[in-house]
């Protein structure tokens, strides 16, 4: 979501477009003797059935195969201007029904439907798309990245059937025209005066080098050819492996080595040296319109900056309290030291941090049930990032599984250069990526077929990273915190958010460098320096992003205090989790007005 932690799919296409509208390019027609529910599911099927079609890689990662021979348009300006023309055409649509006749589920969905409309026109406007299109790739965000691990036969895509096989390669021509396109979108900004950052487009240099370097047969887009089904015929075997070579060699290699030599020889000496979005051309005004889609609150980068220095503050002092349980008996950022680099707390081979993660994940699995009543049906599969891109991965992400349980959900942890690696935050960073965090979240929404597709497939970051980050602290309640290291983990990780509200709105509305940054978070975490780094990197390339696990978590902390002060000992646990997750990821606003109608519910005499 990376640390990113949000449905890969919505990251990617997030990156290429300021907004995901729903496609439909004429509005519904629904029939007058429809009563005003049915009036609205039609809507919502309607629009979902367009959205499929033009977002085949999002259909994919459904599991729906009919479009699984193209990637998408996620550039042109046809692009933008049919998702603009949608987006008018739902609103208006949905304005024909009366919110008033639906029941409360149907009311919540038609709010979040509605929000996402308008917040699609916003994205949608000609002053965001300015500052946002002509941006396509950064290090963090782009196909260049994302498209070598859905092609290689490790991601959601299939390969079981020489139509899959084939349905790659023509999904690479259109991964070549995209990253064409992107070229031509980076030279547009070039003329408008708006730049990606010098230190950002280095990176992906680097990227592109890093996969150029390989051979064709270690190229994660050869994977597919040594991976053949046994029923594959000796001669469809050698046609394929003919013609991916081909396509490596003579198509995706040179576009990507396209890429490389115009954003190195053309872009990368104009580009910004600043790393803020203050510094460029209309950032300011882009980073308060980032902040209130990521958060679905109208915050400001100074509250936001105060919040995250007084949280700072706070968890600081229980860092302090398990120095002195542990019987450390230097200062603070001593024992970060110490942490960093004390052997005991390094993990001793790739293999034993992945038993690590098993193990841990056993003994969530043991005492789950004591805080969810619904657990996912799809299972959850552990495994480290492949070696080609785990140098700029951060610590963990999770992979949506599918909604039948076909393909698992997956917990990405990240074994690149160990000995920076430390063991006392692991158990965090798999209840936050996997159970009950991500997978818990995801897959839930995504298995509750009651659910309109874009409430089962959708999300805004705030809700989906602020219930991970909360998920961590039910930690503590499910007594997997006993350990004090462990405890100091979880700490950590809850440091490493508070920071980012420090950190987000100093690089981008304060004027802070990379190197103000880095030093910051070394010095209020125990975190070693490549994961600061590469923390720090990330809300560069992606600003406002990382404000949101902070935000969403405080929030949903307050929806459960404000549930424990009204309900007392009457609350169930379980079922205030399964409030929270049974109507997918809502803007905090949505979610607050159904939380407080529940408690009422609850209260009311039956």
């Amino acid at each position: 979501m990376k640390s990113t932690h949000i449905l890969l799919l919505t990251s990617i296409l997030a990156a290429m477009a300021p907004a995901s509208a729903a496609s439909a390019q004429t509005p519904p027609v629904v029939a007058a003797a429809q009563s005003e529910g049915e009036k609205l599911k039609a809507l919502f099927a309607a629009d979902d059935e367009a959205q499929l079609k033009r977002n085949p890689l999002g259909a994919i990662f459904r599991g729906d195969m009919r479009y699984a021979d193209r990637l998408g348009d996620f550039i042109s300006d046809e692009y933008f201007a049919n998702e603009r023309k949608a987006a008018e055409n739902n609103l208006a649509a949905l304005s024909s029904i009366d919110r008033a006749k639906l029941n409360a589920t149907d009311q919540i969905a038609y709010d979040v439907f509605k929000q996402n409309q308008n917040d699609a026109l916003k994205g949608l406007s000609k002053e965001i798309m300015d500052l946002t299109v002509v941006r396509p790739v950064n290090h963090f965000f782009g196909f260049h990245t994302f498209y070598p691990t859905f092609a290689s036969g490790q991601g959601a895509a299939p390969f079981k059937t020489v139509q899959d096989y084939e349905n790659n390669l023509k999904r690479h021509k259109d991964y070549i025209v995209l990253t064409d396109r992107s070229i031509d979108r980076f030279r547009q900004g070039m003329a408008s005066g708006v730049f990606e950052t010098r230190m950002t487009i280095a990176n992906v240099v680097d990227q592109l080098n890093t996969q150029l370097a390989q051979k064709t047969e270690e190229s994660p887009y050869y994977g597919p050819i040594l991976k053949f089904p046994e029923s594959f015929s000796d001669a469809d075997k050698v046609r394929l492996t003919a013609e991916y070579r081909d396509m490596i060699e003579n198509g995706l290699y040179p576009v990507n080595a396209r890429l490389r030599d115009f954003l190195r020889d053309s872009y990368l000496p104009l580009a910004r040296e600043q790393v803020g979005l203050s510094a460029m051309k209309g950032g300011e005004g882009l980073y308060q319109y980032l902040i209130e889609q990521t958060t679905t609150l109208p915050l400001k980068a100074d509250e936001i900056h105060q919040l995250g220095l007084s949280e700072v503050t706070r968890i600081k002092t229980g860092m302090e309290a398990i120095k002195k349980e542990v019987g450390f008996k230097g200062t603070l950022s001593e024992f970060f030291e110490h942490l960093r680099t004390d052997p005991k707390f390094k993990p001793s081979s790739r293999e034993a941090l992945t038993q690590g993660y098993y193990d841990i994940g056993k003994k969530v699995d043991a005492v789950i049930g004591q805080q969810f009543k619904v657990i996912p049906k799809a299972p959850l599969e552990i495994k480290p990032y492949e070696e080609f891109r785990e140098k700029y991965e951060a610590g963990g992400s999770y992979q949506n599984g599918t909604p039948d349980g076909t393909r698992p959900g997956t917990f990405y942890f990240n074994a690149y250069d160990l000995p920076s690696r430390t063991t006392p935050g692991m158990t965090t960073l798999y209840l936050h990526e996997g159970a009950p965090g991500h997978h818990f979240q995801i897959m839930l929404a995504q298995e509750n077929d009651a659910l309109p597709a874009f409430m089962r497939f959708g999300g805004n970051t705030a809700y989906v990273e602020g219930w991970a980050l909360y998920a961590e602290t039910l930690g503590y309640e499910m007594g997997l915190f006993k350990d004090p290291y462990q405890r100091f983990g979880t700490l950590s990780d809850e440091m490493l958010r508070a920071m980012r509200l420090v950190v987000d709105t100093g690089l981008h509305s304060k004027g802070w460098t990379r190197e103000q940054a880095i030093d910051y978070m070394l010095a209020n975490s125990d975190m070693g320096k490549t994961d600061a780094t590469a923390e720090v990197e990330r809300y560069i390339a992606i600003p406002s992003q990382a404000l949101a696990y902070k935000i969403g978590a405080l929030t949903i902390q307050r929806l459960k205090k404000k549930a424990k002060d009204a309900l007392g000992k009457t609350l169930d646990v379980r079922e205030f989790h399964n409030q929270v997750l049974n109507t997918g990821a809502l803007p905090l606003t949505v979610l607050e007005k159904k939380i407080d109608d529940w408690i009422a519910l609850q209260k009311s005499p039956s």
